[in-house]
Parts: C-alpha cells; sequence; structure tokens
C-alpha cells in the first residue's frame, strides 16, 4: 500500500535510503514474488500468495527512529493502528497456507485473516488499512522484478 518497486534505483543508490519506504517496497516486492510464482509454477499445481501479517510488536521496532515510533505511536493512539500479538499475526500465514480457497490459486493478497480488497493506486492510502494497491498484483513489474533478482543473483 506505502510504495511500489523503484527499478531505477532498487538499491536506493541515488536517492536518501528512507527505511520505512524500504520497507514497504520489500513488501510490494514480496506480493510480485507471489504474481510471478504462481504465473510460472501453476502448470506444476505450484502456487504463491502473499500475506501482510499485520503490526507485530516484534524486535524489528527496534530500529525504528524517534520519529518512526512517535508516528506509530500516534497511529495506535488515534485508533488506526493497532499492534497485534504474534499470534494474531501468524493468523493469516495460516489461513494463506491451510484455507481450501488459496490452495489452487496464486496471485492473493491476504491481510486480517482473508483476501484484501484491490486499492486503485490513485487513492489515499490512509482510508484502507486492509487492501492491497494495484501496483502489487501487476505481472509485468512482477516478471520484471523476478528477472532482475535472477541477474542479482548471478553475480
Amino acid at each position: 500500500m506505502r510504495a511500489n518497486v523503484d527499478f531505477d534505483d532498487l538499491q536506493f543508490e541515488h536517492r536518501s535510503y528512507d527505511p520505512p519506504i524500504a520497507y514497504a517496497q520489500s513488501k510490494t516486492a514480496s506480493s510480485f514474488f507471489a504474481v510471478e510464482a504462481t504465473r510460472r509454477w501453476i502448470s506444476d499445481g505450484i502456487v504463491a500468495n502473499a500475506v501482510n501479517p499485520g503490526g507485530i510488536a516484534t524486535g524489528l521496532q527496534r530500529n525504528s527512529s524517534k520519529k518512526q515510533k512517535e508516528s506509530l505511536d500516534a497511529a495506535e493512539a488515534a485508533g488506526l493502528f493497532t499492534y497485534k500479538s504474534i499470534a494474531k499475526g501468524a493468523a493469516t500465514t495460516i489461513v494463506a497456507a491451510t484455507s481450501p480457497e488459496f490452495a489452487h490459486t496464486g496471485n492473493h493478497y491476504l491481510d486480517d485473516a482473508r483476501e484484501a480488497y484491490v486499492v486503485p493506486n490513485d487513492v489515499d492510502l490512509a482510508d484502507h488499512p486492509h487492501g492491497v494497491k494495484e501496483w502489487a498484483l501487476n505481472a509485468v513489474p512482477a516478471e520484471r522484478l523476478w528477472d532482475l533478482s535472477i541477474d542479482l543473483l548471478r553475480r
């Protein structure tokens, strides 16, 4: 929801490193992986889906800046965001792995233990806390990222 993959500067070599944007791009990249893996492997009976477990208070936050922590605290105080327990965060992954609904189809993006609804790219994410942007399900950049990843692995 927060950032598409910037193919012109994938490694933040030409712009300032921004941890929340880098994290958001990694989430979009995970969705791209599910899209492309399903396209490549569905004929072999292999599908992939992307999962957003939600905000879970883990060690990840220890690396957040004071400003980032304050922003999350403010969002939580306003009721826009709530940290989940580890068990509740795992629920979405368990649904993706065990639900018959997702056993034979891929390219799904799950959030809050259900399939997320698709949000147009030009719509503000603040109004859609459990959606997935259209860009994250797009097969063209998914294939591009797959090919680029293969090239990076060969280096």
